[in-house]
């Protein structure tokens, strides 16, 4: 049977899924689409490569391999990864609790995963497709902004806070009016050689509260598709499942204090919810927004300086644990780098401001805004 595959590239760097099943490449497919160009393939495979199937007798021997003999364990999306680093460098792994395993080659660029079923396998390979694009970002002087973005004739809107600030209202209501939603919560930037900085997405699932969806009135069309029988992407929690099932609004919390929010596949951002996303773009504005139901919404002043708080490093980024070695041998930049593009940022025309609880009026703000083509501070 010849293999499906899916060419998913950015900046210049590619990754590719291929599977024997169908639907596997697919789901990375839908998972990245146009944010980073991810399209069925024909051609010769270029960039590493993930091969991802359904096969129960890999499977049984790639686990016994990593059980068998001393292997460490860590935590790993929901479950616990059991691996081993052979003496040549390859990396065998498993996940007993999903029947998922893993042989990573990285002398060829080839990561091998196997599953009992398509879903987990075809998740494993969407999510390990991101850390080795991630990877040659990274090394390739791209650094990970903590910030949602928009996007308007190759302009960026970048949008900076912190849990709730209203990065993502601000992306939402900017690309249902006429932009195109890059980010919900993290970008990639780098310098130009003009002196700008280039803006990509960081794919991923995008989490929107249950308040929002209802502050922005998609609430009732979302509810209908999951009544209707349609399904979300499969990390969303069961209790999400069923406030939409039921008609709960107000927001779902874990024990934790985290908010438990619906998780949204790229193609259902745009016809679920009616975002179209972009791909990349050059950031042009930047907002520091602050939700406050009890006012009209307002500019209030020319927003702070960033800082390199404002950036995801090693520490504060939750990420997977780098079982396989696919980050670079550096993931921080030097100081002066990130010195460097946050001064780059600040120069850009930036404003504060408040959004009150009436989307049509935020909506009308947000656009007289970012619609001004400011000089750029300095």
């Amino acid at each position: 049977m010849s293999p499906n595959i899916t060419r998913i590239t950015t900046a210049g760097h590619t990754v590719t899924v291929t599977s024997d099943a169908h639907s596997i490449p697919a789901w990375s497919r839908r998972y990245f689409g146009p944010w980073w160009n991810a399209t069925e393939h024909t051609g010769p495979l270029t960039g590493p490569v993930v091969a991802a199937d359904i096969d129960a007798a890999e499977l049984s021997r790639l686990t016994r391999n990593a059980l068998d003999r001393p292997h460490q364990t860590s935590p790993y999306a929901g479950t616990v990864m059991v691996h081993r680093r052979h003496s040549d460098g390859t990396v065998t792994a498993a996940q007993p609790g999903q029947d998922l395993a893993y042989h990573y080659e990285p002398a060829e660029r080839r990561l091998r995963i196997v599953g009992g079923a398509p879903t987990p396998v075809a998740t494993a390979a969407a999510r390990l497709a991101r850390e080795l694009l991630r990877s040659q970002l990274i090394a390739d002087g791209w650094q990970i902004l903590h910030a949602s973005a928009a996007v308007k004739d190759g302009r960026a809107v970048l949008t900076l806070g912190g849990k709730g600030a209203g990065k993502s209202t601000t992306a939402l209501l900017l690309a249902r009016a006429g932009w195109r939603l890059l980010a919900n919560d993290r970008v990639f930037v780098r310098p130009t050689a003009d002196g700008g900085v280039q803006v990509l997405p960081w794919p991923a699932a995008a989490a929107i509260g249950l308040g929002l969806l209802d502050a922005l009135g998609l609430y009732d069309g979302v509810r209908a598709r999951v009544l209707a029988g349609e399904t979300l992407h499969p990390t969303q929690h069961q209790r999400v499942t069923d406030a939409l099932t039921s008609g709960t609004r107000e927001p779902l919390w874990n024990e934790k204090g985290k908010e438990l929010k619906p998780q949204f596949f790229p193609d259902q951002i745009q016809t679920w919810l009616g975002a179209p996303l972009a791909a990349d773009g050059t950031a042009a504005h930047i907002l520091f927004p602050r939700i406050t139901t009890a006012q009209d919404p307002a500019v209030t002043g020319e927003g702070r300086e960033l800082t390199p708080d404002d950036f995801f490093t090693a520490g504060t980024e939750d990420r997977y644990p780098d079982i396989f070695g696919l980050a670079p041998a550096s993931t921080e930049p030097h100081p002066a780098q990130r010195d460097d593009l946050t001064k780059l940022l600040s120069r850009l025309p930036r404003h504060g401001l408040t959004l009150g609880h009436d989307t049509a009026t935020n909506t009308r703000l947000l656009q007289n805004l970012t619609s001004q083509r400011a000089e750029p501070q300095h």
